[in-house]
């Protein structure tokens, strides 16, 4: 099993370092900002950030990453501020973090390894748990060498050269292993998903998916609009889990609303890979709710990243209902208008009729309950009801009695034996 990046007996003191450089490109480029973010998963880990460093250079050195004056300056700054951890906000690879982790003689984390450390500690439910722990041992297996160092100090000795490599080999052997079977058990969660999606789609029910970067408020707004229950505390990746609730927009209209795991800038590939059986909900869903948190002042460069990652999820061809939440934070700021944004606050619940106004009018399908009497020789009509529209009630007299929920096309066909409930004017069937 892949063992826990952190020692839970103890807070970790670590030391935050990271590369600004051309080479890199933006999305791996590291800044005072997105340090200030690394600090904040650091807490939310169970660590303590005591210091941070960062460097201007043109390209990364291949084998410190870091130029050398600044590794030496790392290393000074770690063992003053008596820090047993340094967290890199860029990706290293597995060379680059063996020989950062002997120079500097403490452990060395990128931002994915902590990422991974958090999803590892947020995971609750097995889907969730399969998901983190794929993500887990596909970041392990390129740096299994590293991990064997050990032996390479005692090379040349008798008996050890030989089994250290056999057993390198045989421990990347069970970890594909591991990689293949949890592949196999997500495969069977995605065959499960498409078989619930099939049946959702036959009962007409529309399904809503609130995305947004992390700690922008998203289980805070499902809890407001459903009573979810989720636990909603102001740190990042609160909840992992993917949560599913009912929402009754009116008497006539029922949705699935479905709080997603946030995104985060430079969000590991691995993660994404293996959380694509829950996220490749979005490409599915009737609409979504981009939560936003417009107290952030990084609020577009956040929603950038959302934006990004909705694209190559394949569901930037969804509807989209922008949501700038924690209105009751901002202090005479201006935020977009339009027909598909909304402003509010899910604490304080100010602004979320509009939201549901919205959601009425966007998923609202025109369906109506009705009560029909159907003649027997009409019997084909019922079996039509069962695959058209929602039947809550039948019973059998003179004609066949039918209460059911009914959209315009099913409605169109049985118009002439409702006996109870909205009749549309001639007009509507023409149309």
């Amino acid at each position: 099993m892949f063992e826990k990046t952190f020692d839970e007996s103890k807070i970790n003191r670590a030391v935050l370092a990271g590369l600004n450089s051309s080479a890199l490109g933006r999305e791996q480029n590291a800044s005072e900002e997105s340090l200030a973010e690394l600090e904040a998963l650091l807490e939310t880990a169970g660590g303590e950030c005591v210091g941070t460093l960062l460097q201007n250079k043109n390209t990364p050195d291949p084998r410190t990453f870091l130029g050398e004056g600044k590794v030496e300056e790392l290393k000074q700054l770690c063992e003053a501020a008596g820090a047993d951890l340094a967290v890199f906000d860029n990706d290293l690879s597995p060379s680059q973090q063996r020989v950062l982790t002997e120079t500097l003689g403490i452990q060395v984390l990128d931002r994915s390894a902590l990422i991974l450390d958090i999803f590892a500690q947020r995971a609750r439910t097995s889907e969730g748990r399969l998901q983190v722990e794929l993500a887990q041992y596909k970041y392990l297996l390129p740096r299994l060498t590293s991990m064997w160092s050990h032996l390479e100090r005692q090379e040349g000795a008798i008996g050890t050269r030989g089994p250290g490599e056999t057993q390198l080999e045989t421990d990347r052997r069970i970890i594909r292993k591991k990689i293949t079977k949890l592949e196999e058990e997500l495969r069977e969660v995605r065959r499960i998903r498409a078989t619930q999606r099939q049946r959702r789609e036959k009962n007409e029910i529309p399904v809503v998916a609130i995305v947004g970067y992390t700690n922008a408020g998203k289980s805070t707004l499902l809890n407001h609009l459903t009573g979810a229950g989720i636990p909603a505390n102001n740190r990042l990746f609160d909840t992992l889990d993917t949560t599913t609730r009912t929402l009754e927009l009116s008497d006539t209209c029922t949705v699935l609303i479905s709080d997603t795991v946030g995104f985060i800038s430079k969000l590991p590939h691995h993660l994404v890979e293996a959380f694509k059986a829950t996220l490749e909900e979005l490409e599915y869903a009737d609409l979504l709710l981009h939560v936003i948190d417009a107290s952030d002042p990084l609020w577009r460069e956040q929603t950038e990243v959302v934006e990004q990652l909705i694209t190559e999820l394949k569901a930037d061809g969804t509807p989209r209902i922008d949501v700038f939440n924690k209105c009751d934070l901002l202090e005479g700021d201006i935020l977009p208008h339009g027909e598909d944004i909304v402003t509010l606050s899910a604490r304080t619940g100010e602004g979320v009729d509009l939201l549901l106004d919205k959601l009425r009018r966007r998923l609202d399908k025109g369906t109506v309950r009705v009560k029909l009497a159907i003649p027997y020789d009409q019997g084909g009509l019922v079996d039509m009801l069962y695959r058209e529209a929602k039947v809550e009630k039948v019973e059998y007299g003179e004609t066949i009695e039918v209460e059911a929920l009914c959209p315009p096309k099913a409605l169109g066909r049985v118009r002439e034996y409702v006996t109870e409930g909205w009749k549309p004017e001639k007009e509507f069937w023409e149309d």
